[in-house]
């Protein structure tokens, strides 16, 4: 533990400052945890709810790469899905100037010309009513000439996948999930039959440990984003709610997958892994496949190997996974909580804290 006193310190310097109500870190290798710690309450009632190791977090775009690129993974590698596949092959009516030269691996790697954001919850809800109105979107540059950060490129990925699957988001997570406890994906899991508390819709069971986005009244377990609300919770781009230890598990797996560790289980095969984790190619961007890679200016801070990958998400999450020093952290707050946290204070928090667990000299010898 003492390896982490310094990170201990940024957290709980960061919730005091109110960077967020509350925060749960967990730090793990290729087989276990670490160190793992809640600080704060729920919400910045004093007598609310303390966070603890179970507390569920709204994960926002962290579904990107969890959920999302780890479906588009598990489908290339049982040779399903074609990254090189024209999207328009999948939805008819993406259709128009510049759009048939768009494949799958730029909507994974943001370069498909989509713009980032479009309020389409106030005219739009459900699959047929978002893909039509994705499909119709203009685009804001030549597909593939730069990356621009697209929610709207998730949301019609996900349709992708649900149509080249056979199967909807939610369920192929599900399965995802067991076959990761059962011991059906990769050798036996040492957590053997546990299920993992990480889901679309969560369970009314699950809302009283639920971290609050919002200070009035709506259902826990909603999701912040309403682009994700409007399509009933289940969406390429956001939608998961779950706990730091069910992320923390996903996140062995993907370090396990590309570090090419089948003693325990994994993902994807070694290959699949770390082409979707190596820089797409596109100019002036650091996007691989979903994941975002190491730059010293990023949330993940300056001591991480130029190996790391990983994500944030808009609620105050983030997941940052280092094969060069065999670890991963995982980060979440409800940092969106009103009178709570600003962007700049999320992101300096991100930095501090990643800087600080890398700090403790934990890592130097981990084999990568």
């Amino acid at each position: 533990m003492s390896a982490f006193l310094q990170a201990q310190r940024v957290l709980a310097d960061g919730i005091a400052s109110r960077v967020a109500p509350c925060a749960v870190i967990e730090v793990g290798d290729r087989s276990k945890v670490l160190w793992t710690e809640a600080s704060g309450r729920l919400t910045l009632d004093g007598a609310a709810q303390p966070a603890s190791e179970d507390t569920v977090f709204d994960l926002a775009s962290l579904t990107k790469v969890l959920a999302t690129t780890a479906f588009a993974m598990g489908l290339v590698a049982d040779r399903r899905l074609d990254l090189d596949a024209r999207v328009g092959d999948f939805l008819p009516g993406w259709r128009g100037e510049g759009r048939e030269t768009v494949r799958i691996r730029d909507l994974l790697a943001h370069s498909s010309g989509l713009p980032a954001h479009r309020p389409l919850y106030r005219s739009s809800s459900g699959r047929t009513e978002f893909e039509r109105a994705v499909c119709s979107e203009p685009l804001d540059y030549p597909p593939g000439t730069k990356s621009i950060y697209s929610d709207l490129g998730f949301i019609l990925l996900g349709f992708v996948l649900e149509d080249a699957s056979g199967d909807t988001l939610d369920r192929q997570f599900d399965m995802m999930c067991r076959a990761l406890t059962d011991g059906t994906a990769g050798a036996p899991a040492t957590s053997r039959g546990t299920p993992l508390e990480i889901r679309f819709r969560p369970p009314a069971a699950w809302r009283e440990r639920i971290a609050p986005t919002r200070a009035y009244a709506s259902p826990r377990g909603e999701p912040y984003d309403e682009n994700a609300a409007a399509l009933d919770g289940v969406a390429g781009h956001a939608g998961l709610f779950g706990t730091a230890s069910a992320v923390g598990t996903l996140a062995r797996a993907m370090l396990n997958a590309v570090l090419d560790r089948h003693d325990e289980p994994v993902l994807a095969s070694h290959e699949v892994a770390r082409h979707f984790v190596s820089k797409a190619g596109v100019a002036a961007s650091s996007r691989a496949l979903g994941w975002d890679t190491m730059l010293t200016t990023s949330s993940c801070g300056t001591r991480m190997s130029e190996r790391a990958f990983g994500h944030t998400g808009f609620t105050g999450t983030s997941l940052w996974v280092d094969p060069g020093a065999g670890i991963y952290v995982v980060l979440l707050t409800n940092r969106v909580y009103p009178a709570c946290g600003t962007a700049d204070g999320i992101t300096r928090f991100r930095r501090a804290i990643h800087d600080a667990v890398m700090s403790g000299g934990a890592f130097s010898n981990r084999p990568g």
